[in-house]
């Protein structure tokens, strides 16, 4: 270590996280999982497939409206993963303020929008045949109408991300299953006419999660989160942080990603029909559990990497992408070889899936793992701008394959077309790009005196401390130019007073925090 530089991270800390993380949503999703498969068994035995299909159909409204959140998620993550006090951060606070103000105009929008189709009558149009004659419009519009209105509390789980509780964000997510199980028991016990309206449960039992982790992220942040709250209407006297720099590329991402990756269902429904629909459902759902497991690992990384451009380090994301690689395409094989036996077992004979389906959701898994550690690499300005014209492509490119497919093979013709669009629009592109910074990092670093951190957007200037932020890198955000000048700032203080610039430089308000926030790979 040379000079001020920040002391050589704890390689094991990521993985650590990330293992914790995947280990607890191995957890949940188990828990999820047996329960998932009983109650959809519940539903095809007493219901019938068609509500089955319109249940698969509605719930993809989160995954297909990821962007209602306009990008804010990239600012929360990064502004709280950069503190180094988050409870009386003013940054951190102006930045949670500013997710509110923007979510609650954005779930304003979506009720809106919910209201006005429902009245008008055109979700049959948007959602094709997969939608149910009688009652299917209204539970449409009731679904978005409730994911509009819980889009603002979702700010609690993108602070436990930055704070590294990625884990308890994940165990949260165990409350879905028991309630969705008790309620749609208890309809069919009580033979409550619930056929349509299935969905709508399912989006009251995922809005118990946002509820837990906004409580849970209040109590880590007190008082910040109550503070903020008051703030809110206090738009002229109290001003957020600019959002836009980081916000725009995650918008464009948001809005693209979902059309490109989330239209299979509606590719299906109106070219396909129900019973192809079905067994599209019935397969997410069964491999929806290792890729919602890998995602909650992947996304363990982002504040990892945030963190090391606040302190100066370089991180590599090559190591940790061939892990997911490889992890992806064994858990994604185990599921495929014991499949028959669940999908018989919810089913009850009624849907079977075919090889081209559990072969494209093998290699569909082992991609999208691939992708996630180069992508939480990306996640500054430079990295997130990058990735906005290979999804734009990505669009075109899957919606003709998946048409294409479906024509071939049926079912899993949307599986094929998202497997072949990923690999070409956004690993390949995004690994390219991750071996060029890195090289250019190192190279700065190098030219730069050999300081132990290397130079890596904006945490170069904590590492040298004489060099100004825009000189660094003045193609920033101004998030993380004004995380940069904070740890400047801290570190100048530190060395007036004779302290050691680095101790106690990832406490976290003595509260504990400041572990989780040492243990960067």
């Amino acid at each position: 270590m040379s000079g001020g530089g920040s002391p050589r991270p704890r390689r094991g800390g990521a993985m650590a996280a990330v293992g914790s993380t995947a280990a607890m949503k191995v957890v949940v999703m188990g828990l999820s999982g047996v329960l998932g498969i009983i109650t959809s068994r519940m539903i095809i035995q007493n219901f019938g497939t068609d509500a089955y299909a319109q249940y698969g159909l509605l719930s993809t409204f989160p995954t297909l409206l990821p962007f209602a959140d306009l990008g804010i998620a990239a600012i929360v993550i990064n502004a709280v993963a950069g503190s180094s006090s988050v409870r009386t951060d003013d940054f951190v606070k102006r930045s949670i303020v500013t997710a509110f103000r923007v979510l609650l105009v954005s779930g304003g929008i979506m009720v809106a929008v919910a209201a006005v189709i429902t009245l008008a009558g055109w979700w049959p149009v948007l959602l094709g045949e997969g939608l149910m004659p009688d009652g299917g419009s209204l539970a449409a519009g009731l679904c978005l109408a409730v994911f509009g209105l819980v889009i603002p509390l979702t700010v609690g789980q993108r602070i436990l991300v930055g704070l590294k509780k990625t884990s308890t964000q994940v165990a949260s997510q165990a409350v879905v299953a028991p309630f969705m199980l008790l309620a749609i028991g208890s309809a069919v016990m009580l033979s409550v006419p619930v056929d349509s309206y299935l969905a709508v449960i399912s989006y009251v039992a995922n809005s118990l999660v946002s509820v837990i982790c906004l409580i849970v992220a209040a109590r880590a942040l007190s008082p910040q989160i109550g503070s903020a709250v008051r703030l809110v209407p206090r738009v002229r006297s109290y001003r957020g942080v600019p959002a836009l720099g980081l916000a725009w590329p995650m918008l464009v991402q948001m809005i693209a990603l979902p059309v490109a990756m989330q239209t299979g269902r509606l590719l299906l429904s109106h070219l396909a029909g129900p019973d192809e629909l079905a067994q599209y459902n019935l397969a997410s759902q069964l491999f929806g559990i290792v890729l919602q497991t890998v995602a909650a690992a992947g996304i363990a990384l982002w504040p990892v990497y945030a963190a090391a451009r606040s302190a100066g380090r370089i991180e590599s994301p090559t190591v940790p992408t061939l892990w997911f690689l490889l992890g992806g395409l064994v858990l994604g094989t185990a599921l495929a070889v014991i499949s028959p036996l669940l999908v018989d077992f919810v089913s009850d004979g009624a849907i079977s899936l075919d090889g081209w389906m559990l072969v494209g959701f093998v290699v569909f898994v082992g991609l999208q793992a691939a992708k996630y550690p180069v992508g939480m690499y990306m996640t500054d300005k430079t990295g997130l701008v990058f990735q906005v014209l290979p999804i734009v492509l990505m669009v075109p490119l899957n919606l003709g394959l998946s048409w294409w497919f479906i024509g071939l093979v049926g079912a899993a013709g949307p599986v094929l077309g998202s497997a072949i669009s990923v690999a070409l629009c956004q690993l390949v592109p995004n690994l390219w790009y991750v071996s060029r910074d890195l090289g250019r990092r190192r190279a700065e670093a190098l030219a730069g005196g050999g300081s132990d951190g290397g130079s890596d957007g904006v945490g170069a200037s904590v590492s040298t401390a004489g060099l100004d932020v825009d000189e660094q890198r003045g193609d920033e955000t101004a998030t993380d130019q004004a995380i940069a000048e904070r740890a400047l700032d801290e570190r100048s203080v530190a060395e007036r007073s004779g302290d050691d610039p680095d101790g106690g430089a990832d406490d976290r308000s003595g509260d504990g925090r400041g572990d989780a926030s040492r243990e960067v790979r």
